[in-house]
């Protein structure tokens, strides 16, 4: 995919430096950041950049050195993506709700140069990297476009030649957010991410007169790739610092957002919380949600609260992360509502820049029936090239070319997919297997249910057996429930227990963690609306 504009006059970008060239090419006049307060034109934001970019060089900062970032969501962190990469280096973006001896993992491991993080986050940074062999070099980001510890960098005649870096240069860092074991490091080259910042705009029709709304966390790919598709159709990016939904609801108000990244958690608050608000939708023409699958009750719930379209989205940070979209096809759209609700929810078809299959045990495809149950595997230009610093798992992971992702789905004759369940969160109760998504879909379907998780857990009849865990937002007993889901599963997949929880356990990217959950399962709690 390439960029908008003549393809005679600009030449297609292959570095994340080279998105930002070409959007003050398109127009360097043009809001790249919008606040309640000012805006900012890509023209400002890439001298901003490159003035940091000389910054870092001057620290000693060279190619393919780490810097860790640990920031939340603001223009600064835009900033710093771009900074980094005109300086060849590789971001590393922290999660900065983990615990310091979670991020001292991650800092020895990716073995940062330096680490920027905002004087507010001070304390948990240097507990962080206390008692590192090799500690990097801080500085402390606050008011202003430069950091402390890091002199201004004027550019001599205002000239900025970025790092000579290839497509195939690692550019971002992440860690997986420990779902299925330790964290790892995922290294994304250029190429990786540009690649599918390109596809984006394409895929989702990405246009200069969007407005994206930062409210997902930048340090995870739910929402860091936007920063790159955007900025190459030069849209406009806005930022909240930190979730809560009604700040949320306002900022697209006031903004006017038109798309959007949500993780299902913040979905489902964001949809609770705008009848009382009275926000029915503004400029959204399009939100996107994935991290869990989506049951179709919820799907009719954004559609009506929010009037805008929605798109299911599946992925990895592996992959990006995008692997597949629920975009309908003009034929969808000519089915009953029903039908249509049900092809919004599922996984979806591939993206662009990947070829998928589903595979049994043997590595043979299954029957494209949407009824067999198999892994799904990806390869193609956004995946990533392998594990950062182990080899081992690289190889455990691919397998003849393609990435074995550990995730169950179906596939129809459309090449629609739909997950069922990751590997290791399928319940084998009595011999049969019971997937949580059909058992989360049928909570879902009662409307008191906010959020639900289940899982499966030891068993001495039945080698496990399944259980939930439920958010309420209406009033409704255990009990209540139990009946609710005999009447849409069969008697094995009807969860044994249900607890209600105030809250459900998650990792630091929101999702949910339902290893914690099989690890200490919750008692039963007092229902209470939310």
């Amino acid at each position: 995919a390439a960029p908008p504009g003549d393809a005679g006059e600009v030449s297609q970008p292959n570095t994340a430096w080279g998105l930002l060239e070409h959007a003050v090419e398109l127009n360097a006049d043009a809001a790249a950041i919008v606040t309640g307060r000012a805006t900012v034109d890509y023209g400002t934001l890439h001298r901003s950049a490159a003035s940091l970019a000389t910054a870092l060089r001057a620290a000693g900062v060279a190619r393919g050195d780490r810097v860790a970032l640990m920031e939340r969501n603001t223009p600064a962190f835009l900033t710093w993506t771009f900074a980094c990469a005109g300086a060849g280096a590789v971001l590393v973006p922290l999660n900065h709700r983990l615990a310091a001896p979670e991020l001292r993992a991650v800092l020895a491991d990716a073995a940062p140069r330096l680490l920027l993080a905002h004087a507010d986050l001070r304390d948990l940074a240097e507990a962080a990297a206390e008692g590192l062999d090799a500690p990097p070099a801080m500085a402390w980001l606050g008011p202003g476009d430069h950091p402390m510890g890091l002199a201004p960098a004027p550019l001599p005649g205002g000239a900025f030649l970025p790092a000579p870096c290839t497509p195939d240069d690692v550019c971002h860092l992440y860690y997986t957010s420990g779902t299925t074991g330790r964290p790892k490091g995922v290294p994304l080259t250029h190429r990786n991410v540009v690649e599918h910042a390109l596809a984006a705009t394409s895929e989702l029709d990405l246009a200069e007169d969007d407005v994206w709304g930062h409210i997902a966390p930048m340090f995870h790919l739910a929402d860091a790739w936007a920063s790159l598709a955007i900025t190459a159709v030069g849209g406009k990016h806005a930022f909240l610092p930190e979730f809560e939904e009604e700040g949320a609801l306002a900022l697209m108000a006031e903004l006017g957002v038109t798309v959007t990244n949500l993780v299902p958690v913040m979905l489902q608050r964001m949809l609770a919380a705008a009848p009382r608000c009275g926000f029915t939708g503004g400029s959204l023409r399009l939100v996107l949600s994935g991290g869990a699958p989506i049951a179709p009750a919820s799907v009719r719930e954004v559609l009506g609260t929010f009037g805008c379209e929605y798109v299911q989205t599946y992925g990895l940070t592996e992959t990006s992360p995008y692997l597949t979209l629920s975009v309908l096809e003009p034929k969808h759209r000519e089915l009953p509502e029903a039908a249509q609700l049900a092809r919004r929810a599922r996984t979806g078809r591939p993206f662009e820049t990947v070829e998928l299959d589903v595979v049994d045990e043997d590595g043979r495809s299954v029957p494209r029936d949407d009824r067999t149950v198999g892994e799904i595997v990806a390869r193609g230009t956004t995946v990533t090239p392998g594990y950062w610093n182990r080899p081992e798992e690289t190889a455990a992971a691919f397998k003849d070319g393609w990435f074995h992702t550990g995730d169950l789905a179906t596939i129809d004759g459309e090449g629609w997919l739909d997950i069922v369940d990751r590997k290791k969160d399928m319940i084998l109760s009595g011999g049969e297997n019971v997937y949580s998504t059909e058992v989360e879909n049928a909570l879902h379907e009662h409307p008191a249910v906010l959020e639900c998780a289940a899982y499966g857990v030891p068993s001495e009849e039945w080698g496990e057996e399944v259980r939930a865990a439920v958010v309420l937002r209406g009033d409704a007993t255990p009990e209540t429930l139990q009946d609710h889901c005999r009447a849409h599963l069969a008697g094995y997949k009807v969860p044994k227990r249900i607890d209600l929880v105030p809250e459900l356990p998650r990792t630091g990217s929101g999702k949910i963690s339902k290893q914690r959950l099989r690890e200490a399962p919750p008692g039963s709690a007092p229902a209470s609306p939310r």
